[in-house]
């Protein structure tokens, strides 16, 4: 334990802290010593209890109204947390679903390429017999043509 002297309403106390608190109570009393001040010079001499009393409830409501609104932003950022949960799942649900587009869209064009092959390897099937027809048809004309 350490102990520190402190000044309050102009008065030395010796108090005793954990060791390395000292600094943060000395802000702390500095801190309550300025509130009484400021209410002191406000309020006049009302007496110190009562002063006391009342520097001890100003600074418990800013403590309240500060825990109030801490609250209220926990329970906003908890909102906005949710809103994003759904919107990631949104998100993936729209992505899956563009994954399977994809996917049927890659079926399709599959699909398309192997009709294209499959045609030209008919078209060039058909060549292949148009050609031989005509040489065929070539070959007997001049076969004709030589025998007349």
């Amino acid at each position: 334990m350490a102990n520190v002297n402190i000044k309050f309403n102009n008065k030395d106390y010796l108090l005793s802290c954990d060791d390395g608190q000292e600094e943060s109570l000395k802000e702390l009393t500095k801190f309550l010593d300025k509130k009484y001040s400021e209410l002191k010079d406000k309020l006049g001499n009302i007496g110190e209890n009562k002063l006391l009393l009342i520097t001890t409830i100003q600074l418990i409501d800013d403590y309240f109204d500060l825990k109030q609104r801490v609250s209220n932003q926990k329970g906003k950022l908890d909102n906005l947390a949710d809103k994003f949960k759904e919107l990631k799942q949104l998100a993936i649900k729209y992505k899956e679903g563009k994954d399977k587009e994809i996917g049927k869209l890659n079926d399709e064009l599959d699909k398309f390429k192997r009709t294209v092959e499959e045609s030209n390897e008919l078209y060039e099937s058909m060549l292949d017999r148009t050609t031989k027809s005509l040489e065929k048809i070539i070959s007997n004309t001049e076969s004709i043509s030589k025998i007349q």
